[in-house]
């Protein structure tokens, strides 16, 4: 029988979710829970629309984009009580949450020869990640990056609770403020990649009801019944 948290390969979580659903601190503490690595595959696309605003490109003009991209060195830790995300020698982990990095994301991530180094990428630190298993977030993860994923969630919540979440985090802004620059983010993004609705086989976790503690519980039980199952298919076949 083959466990699959000690298989050589890491037992991946594909999470998607729009933004303020909570899908990153869901996702980390659900890896901090079982020991595994947290992939925020976002802030890949924000240290490139970082670097591309550093080098003065254009991040509307996809040509500038991937010329900017051509020597984009950019390395993020895995440990979720351990996160940076560096660009070079550059600790980018503050700067690309700067509003003037957030508007220019989309057009980074719009570009599709981005998206397809960058999601070489993902899969390249999930296989090198030295960890049983990695919980990877994003937009288009359960689809793209990681369809073959043994649990792939959908992580959503009503706008309004999203933008009141959001607000919440950030004590400058007001809520109404807020929740436009929330579904301005949304509007823009589903251009790119539909992730508001949940492909064939993933599971749709609205945590609207739901709060931090309670979220976190069912992602990870969604998680134990997957591996029990991947376990007992495993026995009834023999292996």
């Amino acid at each position: 029988m083959t466990d699959p948290l000690s298989a050589d390969e890491p037992f991946v979580v594909a999470v998607d979710g729009p933004a303020g659903s909570g899908k990153s601190s869901v996702s980390k503490e659900v890896a901090r829970r079982l020991g595994f690595g947290y992939l925020d595959t976002g802030a890949a696309y924000r240290a490139l629309a970082w670097h591309a605003l550093e080098h003065g490109a254009d991040t509307s003009d996809a040509a500038s984009v991937l010329d900017v991209a051509s020597d984009f060195d950019y390395s993020i830790s895995l440990d979720p009580d351990y996160y940076w995300v560096r660009v070079g020698a550059t600790d980018v982990t503050d700067a690309i949450r700067e509003p003037r990095v957030s508007d220019a994301v989309s057009g980074v991530a719009r570009v599709p020869a981005v998206r397809e180094s960058v999601n070489a990428l993902f899969r390249a630190l999930v296989a090198n990640s030295g960890r049983p298993g990695v919980v990877v977030e994003g937009r288009d993860i359960t689809t793209v990056v990681a369809p073959d994923a043994p649990v792939r969630i959908l992580l959503t919540a009503s706008p309004e609770v999203r933008a009141a979440r959001r607000s919440a985090e950030l004590t400058t802004e007001d809520a109404a403020s807020v929740a436009a620059a929330l579904h301005r983010r949304d509007a823009s993004d589903s251009a790119v990649v539909d992730f508001l609705t949940a492909a064939p086989g993933v599971t749709v976790v609205d945590s609207t009801e739901l709060d931090f503690a309670q979220t976190v519980q069912t992602v990870l039980d969604i998680i134990v019944a997957s591996r029990n199952e991947t376990v007992g298919k495993g026995a009834h076949d023999g292996r």
